[in-house]
């Protein structure tokens, strides 16, 4: 298990990487961005909780005051990430956006010398730099306008509630497993999300749809590829190597949401985004080439 976990934490970059083909596409029936990011989050609660009912009911047994880890990973966490992030989107460009996520390798780096005593090895240092470098030139950031200082504050708490999963996934996967913490985070997440999402007018969108069992179908698939599996395979991944290095390994998401662009979207693959590919590449084969210190 521990040798495929690189694998595992990878693959949930590259499924987290194209969440933009689901999102772009439920926009289209008029759903908001803090709806689409609700509907991800209650459907994946809903799918998680059917897993563990189909794999064994056990997984759904917790003591009463472990609620609180999973109130944290699941919204301060999950809720708060996805929320800040779609609000960083409406107030910036998606590339500023999506460069203030990714300083979640540092905060959780930050993080894990405070809480789990982790030394800042010349490796980390290395990939940290390369994945941070990466993440510039994949987004493009650096062209002209301004941003306003909200949307600043707002990037930057979502990649607080980005990275701080892996901190108290952490802690929380010493007492269960990963089917069991995903679940959990889920439903508590999705419980914050009830609150916020304006379920009525969700409802009456779907029953207006020309196709609504369609509209049921791609929010199903939404959940399932950009939130139920990336999660559950980053959690199996973070129970065998470290925060920090899990938190950089997952910086291949803009990279395979850059080429997802092009592909699907036709948008443009300048140099920069390409010189970006090839730093975030290096930084992964740099975490895994050399030993962990």
């Amino acid at each position: 298990m521990k040798k495929m976990a690189p694998v595992f934490i990878l693959t949930a970059g590259v499924l987290w990487g194209i969440m933009g083909i689901f999102v772009r596409r439920l926009e289209t029936y008029q759903f908001t961005s803090l709806q689409i990011a609700s509907l991800r989050i209650i459907g994946g609660a809903a799918v998680f909780l059917l897993i563990a009912f189909m794999k064994d009911r056990k997984l759904l047994k917790i003591r009463p005051r472990d609620i609180v880890w999973f109130i944290g990973t699941g919204i301060a966490s999950i809720l708060l990430f996805t929320v800040c992030y779609f609000r960083t989107i409406s107030m910036a460009s998606l590339s500023v956006a999506a460069i203030l996520l990714y300083t979640a390798p540092i905060i959780v780096m930050l993080m894990s010398l405070v809480v789990f005593k982790e030394k800042l090895t010349r490796q980390k240092a290395a990939a940290l730099l390369l994945a941070f470098l990466g993440c510039v030139f994949v987004t493009g950031i650096g062209g002209s306008g301004h941003t306003p200082a909200a949307a600043v504050g707002f990037g930057l708490v979502s990649a607080f509630g980005y990275g701080l999963y892996s901190i108290l996934g952490t802690f929380v996967l010493r007492r269960y497993g990963p089917v069991t913490v995903t679940t959990y985070s889920f439903l508590c997440g999705g419980v914050g999300a009830l609150f916020i999402c304006d379920l009525p007018d969700i409802c009456r969108k779907i029953q207006s749809a020309r196709r609504p069992g369609h509209v049921f179908l791609l929010i199903l698939l939404t959940a399932v590829v950009t939130a139920v599996l990336p999660y559950l395979f980053y959690t199996i991944g973070l129970s065998s190597v470290r925060a920090s290095s899990a938190s950089i390994m997952a910086s291949v998401e803009p990279v395979v949401a850059t080429i997802a662009g092009c592909v699907v979207f036709g948008e443009a693959l300048t140099p920069l985004s390409l010189t970006g590919v090839v730093l975030v590449v290096g930084a992964i084969v740099t975490l895994n080439i050399f030993p962990d210190g």
